[in-house]
């Protein structure tokens, strides 16, 4: 057996020694181009990698914040923005092929009147719909994305979403979305108005991309859409969205003691609790440029203005406010 290998090896090398140079050469060459081609796509594959991290990094770069809650923020964003590309539903999105079940088992009807509020750090969208005298929960969607940070919007390019007391008529319905569908919250309301903010076209849209808008997905989208559809097309002018930093809970607002938003945070609560109170949508009033929130009357939110001005409010309206 050594001998064959002897023997092969022998005739290798011969045949190796009998090849022209100019063959040896040009193998030489092509083992030289087929290293240069390795390495050009190792480079090109690194170069892709870092540019993908470094576009990752751009886009949460607050994931790398000090900030405990920045990056609890920043990282659900992330994890969100993966599944809505995946094609998967986010985590707590109700059976949306099962509205009317839905509607029939809470007891609520399509057509009743509702009300939406908004919770950044939850990333969560509630919807309320109006039973037996007051407003009951419905449904809570998973908010995919919303861009900047935890306080108002306060001016235009800042690419935060706003924070306070909005309302939604017929106007501001936009079935034909870049964006799949959408509903304009009116900013700037009176309060953004009087200190001064500034800022256009704030939306909760499909998809989940944001420039200061609340991105919800095609789907869930979709059933919002219905619901608020419904309610406008079956009389009620005006829907009233109340959007907050987090659960106006004591115990979050208390954690804010030390940060500059907290009066203003703490003017927002005041509405919300009022509403829990009650079970009915408070009148809001914009008092010299501070939130005065009164005792709603009816589910019927939108008979007179969601939210007006003490010095511009006709005499019937503030008779009812007296």
């Amino acid at each position: 057996m050594k001998d064959g290998a002897d023997e092969a090896s022998a005739s290798g090398s011969a045949h190796q020694d009998a090849m022209p140079e100019d063959a040896v050469a040009q193998a030489k060459r092509n083992r030289s181009q087929r290293r240069r081609k390795r390495r050009l796509r190792w480079t090109v594959l690194f170069g892709v990698l870092v540019a993908v991290a470094a576009g990752v990094t751009a886009m949460n770069w607050q994931m790398f914040a000090s900030d405990v809650e920045t990056r609890a923020i920043s990282f659900k964003r992330a994890a969100y923005r993966t599944l809505w590309a995946l094609g998967q539903p986010l985590p707590g999105t109700p059976n949306l092929s099962a509205l009317d079940t839905r509607l029939s088992e809470g007891g609520f009807s399509l057509v009743q009147p509702i009300l939406i509020r908004i919770y950044k750090r939850e990333f969560e969208l509630e919807i309320w719909k109006a039973k037996d005298g007051r407003y009951h929960h419905f449904a809570t969607y998973p908010v995919c994305r919303w861009s900047g940070k935890l306080g108002p919007k306060l001016k235009q390019g800042d690419r935060q979403a706003p924070e306070g007391f909005y309302a939604v008529g017929k106007s501001q319905l936009n079935p034909h979305s870049r964006w799949h569908r959408s509903f304009n919250l009116g900013f700037p309301n009176l309060y953004d108005r009087a200190h001064g903010r500034t800022g256009t076209f704030l939306m909760v849209h499909g998809g989940c991309s944001s420039v200061g808008c609340y991105a919800m997905t095609n789907d869930t989208i979709d059933e919002i859409w219905q619901l608020v559809t419904a309610t406008l097309d079956a009389g009620q002018r005006r829907i009233q969205v109340q959007a907050f930093p987090f659960r106006m809970t004591d115990e979050n607002l208390d954690a804010k003691t030390n940060d500059p938003l907290y009066p203003f945070w703490q003017s927002l609560k005041k509405g919300a609790d009022l509403f829990e109170q009650t079970g009915l949508p408070p009148r809001v009033r914009v008092c010299k440029g501070e939130y005065l929130f009164l005792k709603g009357s009816n589910i019927h939110t939108g008979n007179q203005p969601i939210i007006a001005n003490c010095a511009g409010m006709n005499t019937v309206h503030q008779a009812q406010d007296n």
